[in-house]
């Protein structure tokens, strides 16, 4: 390795100590976690095609991903990670929808980012930012499942490889500018805004008008009390933007709930 990716690599991986140490308690929590069986070829093209750099891969890299790879189902509602455990893999998810959130100083949840099919679950804020410490907090929003490359695995894939350095320094980058945008929001946005964008993401995810949330979920996303979601909510709805019913929230004007969001990275 040339010492310009070696140099690279050495604070990547200071970086990412954070990340490692942050999933441990993930696999053995085997009462809450389901090891799939996954031997059929098709399962282990998913991970072929989850990866950009796969055909840059040797033959024998390739093997040792699909070889060492496990596939895991999740139950919505628990937690992958948190503050204080360590990490035993890098996650790819199969299918479901992950959270990753921190907590205001007096206990409210501020979600960051969602982790849809497909994304890999890489703690990129903490990466970007070095030494700085964030204590994340991933759970499963739906039943999932996913997939759990050991770290060993991945460490010596991205050592040996320029081309999966280069995509995970990519996924932080991206990562780390959606939480940037998230602080810019929280600081400058009103909260009709961020209520507005919040709404028409969820409804994006669903594909569906109609969202099955309480005030409570919302508020935990936003890193808000309560009330104050209620109070909004029932302004939106006084205005012809939505209709509330019991553990419901339907939008009925798409339009300007648009012209409130702001724009996104």
């Amino acid at each position: 390795m040339n010492p310009a990716l070696q140099e690279m690599q050495k604070g990547r991986w200071n970086y990412c100590s954070g990340l490692w140490r942050s999933v441990k308690g993930f696999l053995t929590q085997t009462e809450n976690f389901r090891i799939l069986e996954a031997e059929k070829e098709e399962d282990k093209m998913e991970l072929r095609e989850t990866f950009p750099f796969w055909d840059q891969l040797s033959a024998s890299q390739q093997a040792l991903i699909t070889q060492r790879a496990v596939l895991r189902e999740v139950p919505a509602g628990a937690v992958l990670s948190g503050a204080g455990t360590d990490c035993v893999g890098l996650l790819v998810l199969r299918s479901g929808r992950l959270r990753a959130y921190v907590l205001s100083q007096d206990g409210r949840e501020v979600t960051l980012y969602r982790l849809t099919a497909g994304e890999i679950c890489l703690f990129s804020a903490s990466c970007v930012l070095g030494t700085a410490q964030m204590d994340l907090t991933v759970e499963a929003e739906q039943d999932s499942t996913v997939w759990v490359i050991p770290p060993d695995v991945f460490r010596q894939i991205s050592h040996e490889s320029a081309a999966a350095a280069g995509y995970v320094n990519t996924l932080m980058a991206r990562r780390f500018s959606e939480v940037m945008w998230l602080v810019e929001q929280v600081m400058w946005q009103s909260m009709d805004r961020r209520l507005a964008a919040f709404l028409l993401e969820e409804s994006e995810l669903e594909h569906t008008d109609t969202l099955r949330l309480t005030h409570e979920q919302i508020a935990n996303h936003l890193g808000t009390a309560r009330e104050v979601v209620t109070r909004m909510l029932r302004y939106f709805q006084s205005e012809g933007m939505v209709r509330l019913s019991r553990g419901t929230v339907a939008i009925t004007d798409r339009r300007r709930l648009e012209a409130l969001r702001p724009a996104s990275v």
